[in-house]
């Protein structure tokens, strides 16, 4: 274990040294599985254009949304990497957002409860004519949840610029989730494992 840890530093040694990397998000939750992955980065976000095309299937919105991402974002940079994400949450192919306030909130989590849902996070990831883009999948199981669970989160947590009002890694993660099927990290907000393997694709190295 501890020589493939080495060589995995090694790997993100390389990207750092020759290949600056831009992540286009200011997700707290991304930027720490970046920094996990001990992957040296800078931030840098545009504002674009999230309304979701007519007649496109929801599962394909955040691959959409990456890409249209990492475009905006490439035009400021040169001769960089650009990471660029969209994490949605999906009931019965119905796309839940960030909740407006806590009232949205619990209602969110009521419709979660007892229930399978899925969590969809597209990515995009770009170096000037080269591009990857991807999309993972990662089917959550909820417990039923009592509205005094539910409550009690959204008054604590209050997850208001969160999709799908909860964060996994959270207190509602530990009690409410029965299990998942899928990358764990892909409900925090990007599939890091994947991007990893798809950075070594995209740079030969």
């Amino acid at each position: 274990m501890a020589f493939a840890h080495s060589l995995f530093t090694t790997y993100n040694y390389i990207w750092t040294v020759q290949h600056k990397i831009i992540l286009a998000s200011q997700s707290p939750r991304r930027k720490q599985l970046m920094e996990m992955a001990e992957l040296q980065f800078e931030v840098l976000i545009a504002d674009v254009d999230e309304t979701n095309p007519p007649g496109m299937p929801a599962a394909q919105v955040p691959e959409h949304l990456a890409r249209k991402k990492a475009d905006a974002v490439s035009l400021w940079v040169n001769d960089a990497i650009v990471i660029a994400a969209d994490t949605l949450v999906l009931l019965d192919e119905h796309i839940l957002g960030k909740p407006k306030d806590a009232a949205h909130a619990i209602e969110i989590l009521k419709q979660l409860s007892g229930r399978m849902h899925t969590v969809v996070t597209g990515v995009c990831i770009r170096k000037e004519n080269k591009e990857i883009c991807f999309s993972t999948t990662t089917e959550v199981y909820f417990r039923s949840l009592t509205d005094a669970q539910i409550e009690h989160y959204v008054s604590h947590y209050k997850p208001f610029d969160k999709a799908g009002a909860y964060a996994i890694q959270e207190w509602i993660g530990v009690t409410g989730i029965e299990k998942i099927n899928g990358d764990y990290y892909n409900v925090m907000g990007l599939p890091i494992g994947e991007v990893c393997i798809r950075l070594k694709e995209l740079t030969g190295q």
